[in-house]
C-alpha cells in the first residue's frame, strides 16, 4: 500500500488568502535556556494552507468544525485528473463519468504551484463554479477538495459554489497538494484539528492506494 500525504506544511511565508493572517511560530520554551522542554506557541488563521471549511464558515448557523462526522471525512475518494481545466463546471464535470463515490478531489494545474511552497498568492487558480457545485450536489457527493486556497473563483467575492456546498453541508477541502498523486480512487482520511465550535480548522490529509486482488 502507497500512502500519499497531500497536506501543505504551515511555515510562516506560505501563500495565505489577502487578508488571512500569515502563520507565527514563537518557540518560548529551550532546553538549552534551562527550560525541561521545548514548546512552540501558534499563531494562524484556520483557514491556512490545508484545511477544511465547516459549514458556519458562511453560515451563523452552520455546523462547526467539531461537528462534521467522521464517516464523511474518512472513506473511499476519488481523485479526477482536471489538468487541462481552467474551470470547473457543470459542462465539465458532464463530459467524464462520475465514479460511485462520494468524495471527490480535482487535481488541477494548481498543485503545480506548491512545487515551491512559499510562492507569491496567485489569483488565476482553477476552481469550482456554481453550476459545477450544484451538479456536484444532484450526484449525491458529500466532500470535495480542490488544491489551492479556496473552491470559489478569487474574483467570486460573494463566494458561490461555497454557499452552494455547506448550504447542503458537503464538506469543503481546501489547499490539498495532489502533484505526486496519479487520478484513480484512494482510502481518504482527512482529519481537522477538533477546535470546538470554529468555523474550519487546518487539517493532516492523506490518500492510502487501494490494492487489487
Amino acid at each position: 500500500m502507497k500512502i500519499y500525504d497531500v497536506s501543505l506544511p504551515l511555515q510562516s511565508g506560505m501563500p495565505v488568502w489577502p487578508g488571512d493572517d500569515d502563520p507565527k511560530f514563537e518557540q518560548y520554551a529551550f532546553i538549552e535556556k534551562g527550560n525541561v522542554v521545548n514548546s512552540t506557541g501558534i499563531h494562524s488563521s484556520a483557514h491556512v494552507g490545508t484545511h477544511v471549511d465547516a459549514p458556519r464558515h458562511l453560515f451563523n448557523d452552520g455546523k462547526t468544525i467539531d461537528e462534521i462526522g467522521l464517516d464523511i471525512l474518512v472513506g473511499r475518494a476519488e481523485v479526477i485528473d482536471m489538468l487541462d481545466a481552467l474551470q470547473i463546471d457543470r459542462s465539465t464535470l458532464t463530459s467524464i463519468p462520475i465514479p460511485n463515490c462520494k468524495r471527490l478531489l480535482f487535481k488541477t494545474r494548481n498543485s503545480k504551484y506548491w512545487k515551491t511552497p512559499r510562492h507569491k498568492f496567485k489569483t488565476d487558480f482553477v476552481s469550482l463554479t456554481a453550476d459545477g457545485a450544484e451538479f456536484l450536489i444532484e450526484n449525491g457527493i458529500e466532500l470535495v477538495g480542490i488544491d489551492y486556497l479556496s473552491i470559489d473563483l478569487f474574483s467570486a467575492g460573494d463566494l458561490p459554489a461555497h454557499k452552494i456546498l455547506l448550504e447542503k453541508e458537503v464538506v469543503v477541502v481546501e489547499g490539498l497538494n495532489l502533484s505526486e498523486v496519479p487520478s484513480g480512487m484512494y482510502e481518504l482520511d482527512c482529519l481537522p484539528i477538533k477546535i470546538l465550535g470554529a468555523d474550519g480548522a487546518p487539517a493532516r490529509v492523506i490518500l492510502k492506494s487501494i490494492n487489487e486482488e
